[in-house]
């Protein structure tokens, strides 16, 4: 393996893990916000409860205010009974009251409606203010959870850019100069290893002839196709001595006789 990739594949290891713990804490608030999904429709049902029996409260306020004037139109509708001089009067003002006493009766239904929708509601209402509070407790557990998770990837994070800024100075300017560069342009990983005769970077077949050269060569070479700075990650094939193949050469020709 190139030596002077050496280096560079240390400072590629540490950019991951910086790009994975970075990627990490961006998802916490994600993360918290689906958390507390539950605790908000909890609280959103319980604020749309209040808000409907608020309402039916002045509806049924509403329909009281008319049976009472109803009542007092109805009183005087009764007054007026013994001033009626004709029978004839006097029947169309029975039918009068009856109507009048018919339409109290219709509002005082609606009173009671609205009591009984009130009742169901404030059950809802009990119901709803309990999953509030469970919500809250689980929220609350998670966001613990969460944040001790994010101090923990802080500090790993401080560590790491320190190792990062080190490794860096170690590292040949001009290499780090093409390295920064195709890590810029790729958001990725600028280097790849060589695994199963492909690139583990585009993962793509590399030529036999490029493999050798970036077996043994000290030059740089890089992927034909995503240009990734490649590295043999193995060991190089042990070479024969000239004395051992001697002697597989002559365990041949005795094989022959």
């Amino acid at each position: 393996m190139n030596q002077n990739l050496s280096p560079l594949i240390e400072l590629q290891r540490l950019d991951l893990r910086i790009m994975e713990i970075n990627e990490q804490r961006r998802k916490i608030p994600e993360r918290l916000h689906a958390v507390e999904a539950p605790l908000r429709e909890a609280k959103q049902l319980l604020q749309d409860t209040n808000s409907s029996i608020d309402a039916l409260v002045k509806e049924r306020r509403a329909h009281e205010k008319d049976v009472e004037a109803q009542d007092a139109h109805t009183d005087k509708m009764r007054a007026r009974l013994s001033e009626l001089k004709t029978n004839k009067e006097y029947q169309a003002h029975l039918f009068e009251l009856q109507m009048a006493n018919k339409k109290k009766s219709e509002i005082e239904d609606k009173v009671l409606a609205c009591m009984e929708k009130i009742e169901q509601l404030q059950r809802t209402v009990t119901e709803a203010q309990d999953k509030v509070r469970s919500a809250e407790q689980a929220f609350a557990q998670e966001k613990r959870v969460l944040d001790e998770l994010d101090q923990k990837l802080s500090g790993e994070l401080a560590v790491l850019e320190a190792q990062q800024r080190d490794r860096s100075a170690q590292v040949e300017r001009t290499l780090l100069a093409r390295y920064t560069k195709l890590k810029a342009s790729r958001k990725d990983q600028p280097l790849a290893a060589i695994k199963g005769g492909m690139c583990s970077g585009c993962r793509l077949q590399i030529p036999p002839q490029l493999i050798a050269e970036v077996k043994r060569s000290q030059d740089l070479h890089t992927c034909p196709y995503c240009h990734r700075m490649l590295y043999w990650d193995g060991d190089l094939p042990v070479e024969q001595k000239p004395q051992d193949q001697a002697k597989a050469s002559d365990l041949e020709v005795g094989e022959s006789v």
